[in-house]
């Protein structure tokens, strides 16, 4: 993919935008960054990249930015089904993702993890694997770090020629469906899909439309590469490659096929990993610091990954054992008099609410509400009726969640985060759990579900006694 002097228009200034855009330059594009936002609403962004090295169109009429390009970027926030991009399509101009403009220029094996929840925790437990066995690992993608900044590091050793070693012996990329959209030669050696449930119904017609993006992953899926699916799931076990290359599966419920290439199941306790005639047992389930079954696949899918890139079992079973999840991800706040304060803001919908309440022991004070992304909220009916002591719901879903419980009570409304926490203090008592779990995205009160985690968490914390 040769840029120098080529006209290229990203769209969305969003950390993944900044990341093309610096990659672009330093591949001899000429750079034009585009946003619907104003550009004072961008200035944390801008900041980031030499303003006069680039042009800048935001605001009204910043499609515009679009007609005299020869190839368009697009951020992950931005719909690939955009009016303005489509248009710019008919006239023969390729609109691509950042994730697939970075992918071009690496030179590691890329291992690829989607799904709907469980991504950021699977795809930090195969860094550390990796990092704990020795290698270089880049863990990045949609988790956090752009896949340009690995792109912008392999260019970089490449012009210091090949005194330099490479930087990375393994890309670690979560891969949202909103990426997928735009690839063409993305190429994972190792592809998972870990699960898939209802979501983004904003932005897609049909879970079917959802699952049918996500199987993209496997779009250039080949004879030396591997597919790593849910057995449990089975609309991801619908996904399922069938070309030449080797499937595994990973399951909390049976052993694996001996069809398959080989996998990771639980036996008798144990989490076991099988590749070809290899079988070892990694650890018991009782070993995993974090919790939740949900946590426990996630452990399998990162195990067999581990054991593909070549890591010893030791390496595998210490992670398991350490590692304590991630931010905003059912992270334990603190415990006041008994009452236990959970963050999990990265629940940004109905399965990931659902397997949080399904986790947890005890009566549960659960703050739910955001942006409402079209979810059937109906499905978390029982578990609320079963396990929540009180629903105090916030945000413009509310409404909609509060409609769906039908006749549970009580449900209270809070007018803000903050007094949605107060509410639950003030009634909570020892044993009782606090729990945020949206079930939404924060963006109709929040810039993201870490904004949203951060406040609750400052807002526990400055709670007296």
């Amino acid at each position: 993919m040769n840029l120098k002097g080529k006209r290229v228009t990203v769209v969305g200034i969003a950390r993944s935008g900044v990341a093309a855009a610096q990659l672009l330059l330093r591949l001899g594009a000429e750079v034009t960054l585009a946003d619907r936002k104003d550009a004072s609403q961008l200035a944390s962004e801008l900041s980031q990249i030499e303003a006069a090295r680039v042009a800048i169109r935001a605001g009204v009429g910043y499609e515009d930015a679009l007609e005299r390009a020869d190839l368009v970027v697009i951020s992950p926030g931005v719909p690939a089904r955009l009016q303005a991009l489509a248009d710019v399509r008919r006239y023969g101009v390729k609109v691509i993702g950042e994730l697939e403009l970075a992918s071009r220029f690496l030179d590691a094996p890329i291992l690829a993890i989607t799904g709907t929840n469980g991504k950021s925790t699977t795809v930090t437990m195969i860094g550390l694997m990796l990092q704990q066995s020795g290698m270089r690992a880049f863990v990045g993608g949609n988790l956090g770090t752009p896949l340009s900044d690995a792109a912008l590091k392999t260019l970089e050793r490449a012009g210091a020629g090949m005194r330099v070693a490479k930087p990375y012996d393994f890309i670690v990329a979560e891969v949202s469906s909103f990426q997928l959209e735009t690839i063409d030669e993305f190429h994972p050696w190792v592809s998972v899909v870990l699960n898939i449930s209802t979501d983004h119904l904003d932005r897609y017609e049909s879970i079917e439309d959802y699952a049918a993006t996500k199987a993209r992953i496997f779009k250039n899926y080949s004879r030396e590469d591997f597919a790593l699916v849910n057995l449990d799931d089975e609309l991801v076990t619908g996904l399922k490659p069938t070309g030449p290359g080797k499937c595994l599966g990973f399951s909390q419920r049976q052993a694996i096929d001996p069809n398959l290439y080989g996998g990771a199941y639980v036996q008798d306790d144990w989490l076991v990993v099988r590749i070809e005639d290899r079988t070892e047992q990694v650890c018991r389930k009782g070993d995993l610091l974090v919790r939740g079954i949900h946590n426990q696949a996630n452990a399998l899918a990162a195990a067999t990954v581990g054991f593909l890139c070549g890591c010893p079992v030791e390496a595998i079973r210490d992670v398991l054992g350490t590692f304590p999840g991630l931010e905003h991800a059912m992270e334990v706040v603190r415990n006041r008099a008994g009452v236990v304060f959970i963050n999990d803001s990265k629940g940004t919908n109905v399965e990931a609410t659902a397997q949080a309440l399904a986790s947890l022991e005890g009566r549960i004070f659960l703050i739910a509400g955001g942006r409402d992304k079209g979810a059937d909220f109906s499905k978390l009916r029982d578990l609320v009726r079963y396990r929540v002591k009180r629903l105090i719901l916030l945000g413009e879903a509310a409404p909609r969640i509060r409609a769906a419980m039908g006749e549970f009570d009580p449900v209270s409304r809070a007018a803000s985060l903050r007094d949605a926490v107060e509410q639950a203090a003030g009634e909570a008592s020892a044993g009782d759990v606090v729990l945020l779990s949206p079930a939404c995205s924060s963006f109709d009160m929040f810039v993201d579900y870490r904004e949203r985690g951060r406040q609750f968490k400052e807002l526990v914390n400055g709670l007296p006694g």
